[in-house]
């Protein structure tokens, strides 16, 4: 494809007018400011008028087949809404279930321009087969709840955790990444979550952690582990000489910050969820300050209830400005940022997340001829302050077209409403019998 004469958010988070995009195969080959001179290589010429060219978004926190949980569990405090309410439900859950929910995800997230998502939950192998359906790119993980304090290969999810790195690491050209998981320190133990930590060592994988979400959860592990936060905590197993993920870093303190900067964890921002739940602020400013690499996820739908990143660069752009009463906090540049390469940093992904020569071709079109566009003084502070999801018109992931004005290559949109309508209502009297 040729994007011709459009507007373009380039490497360097600039707005550029009247520019040339060609992408070949599965990457961006040509940025310029004419027409390439072998123009007719190139296939369809995408006109650009009225509208702007910037890279697809990477959602680093999510949990996809909880699709199934939109507006089920609804007004709870974290605890309550996972013990009373989401757990029961997934226990009934299989992986069919798995398969079209984590299709529907898809689907939502490719009609807002995600390309790219971090997810930690079950069923692996139909996540995969999903994710690979929609032509989209996931770091998978599955997640074990471990009370007992034994190694994990003594866990029945270790063999799914076994077939992850043997069959699906790497599948479909490298889109699919397996990687380990600790869910949280509250749900696992020092035994279990060592052996996690030697098992992606010895694999040779990144992980994913859901990390100081809440105020009680720090609490719990300081008496727990003898004053030990729970970032010292995962320090003192390890868990940081991985690549890592840790999802939220609400209630990270100072010397929390200094840790996973000096040891180079992605901290996942989940803005809408922490409000939601009424988790807290997690501070972005500070993280981004020490230099941590902040990006951005949704969660899953049933704390988040939808999956446009959108919505959650807009909350990230404006709360840490109302908490810390400074408007100069948090730039759209630092959003965009998070949104796009250093989300795709965390997902070890470094040819991915600008438009770029070379780089993989993850771009997302938006139609800015609406009224909320108008006037496009500075593009960024529009993207980020006046944009939505529904403003997406096309979305490539891998040079190949997963969503465009309506329409997935790759899903029968209707056919997995139907699906995943029905399936939520069979688990919901399953959990009621």
């Amino acid at each position: 494809m040729l994007f011709a004469d459009i507007t373009l958010i380039d490497e360097n988070f600039e707005c550029k007018e009247h520019q040339w995009v060609g992408v070949l195969e599965d990457k961006v080959v040509y940025i310029g400011d004419c027409a390439p001179e072998n123009a007719a290589a190139y296939g369809e010429v995408y006109e650009g008028a009225g509208r702007l060219l910037m890279p697809a978004l990477y959602n680093t926190h999510a949990h996809a087949p909880m699709t199934l949980l939109r507006g089920y569990a609804e007004n709870l405090p974290l605890q309550n809404w996972l013990n009373d309410m989401v757990w029961p439900f997934e226990a009934q859950m299989n992986g069919e279930d798995n398969y079209w929910a984590t299709l529907l995800a898809c689907a939502e997230m490719s009609r807002y321009g995600c390309v790219s998502f971090s997810d930690m939950y079950y069923y692996t192998p139909q996540r995969a087969q999903a994710t690979i359906q929609a032509g989209m790119k996931a770091n998978l993980c599955t997640s074990p709840l471990a009370f007992e304090p034994k190694d994990i290969s003594e866990f029945p999810c270790f063999a799914e955790m076994e077939d992850g790195v043997a069959n699906h690491n790497g599948e479909a050209n490298g889109r699919i990444k397996f990687e380990a998981c600790v869910h949280a320190e509250y749900t696992n133990n020092d035994v279990t979550c060592k052996s996690i930590i030697d098992w992606a060592k010895k694999n040779g994988v990144g992980m994913q952690i859901h990390l100081s979400e809440t105020a009680s959860e720090v609490e719990d592990c300081k008496a727990r582990h003898n004053g030990m936060t729970p970032v010292q905590w995962f320090d003192s197993l390890g868990a940081f000489d991985v690549p890592l993920t840790a999802g939220h870093c609400v209630w990270v303190n100072e010397e929390d910050i200094k840790i996973l900067a000096a040891k180079g964890v992605s901290a996942a921002h989940n803005p809408a969820s922490n409000l939601k739940l009424a988790s807290g602020f997690a501070p972005v400013p500070d993280m981004i300050a020490a230099g941590v690499n902040v990006c951005l996820g949704t969660d899953g739908v049933a704390s988040n209830n939808n999956h446009d990143m959108f919505q959650d660069m807009y909350l990230m752009a404006m709360l840490h400005k109302g908490k810390n009463l400074d408007p100069t906090l948090v730039t759209p540049k630092e959003v965009l940022a998070a949104a796009t390469v250093n989300g795709a940093k965390a997902q070890g992904r470094l040819d991915c997340g600008l438009v770029k020569v070379g780089y993989k071709a993850d771009l997302c079109v938006l139609d800015v001829t609406g009224p909320q566009w108008c006037p496009m003084t500075n593009p960024l502070v529009n993207i980020v302050y006046s944009g939505s999801g529904s403003d997406v018109v096309l979305t490539m992931c891998d040079g190949a077209v997963v969503y465009r004005d309506g329409a997935w290559p790759g899903i029968d949109v209707d056919a997995v409403k139907a699906e995943v309508a029905a399936r939520t209502q069979r688990i919901i009297a399953q959990v009621n019998a």
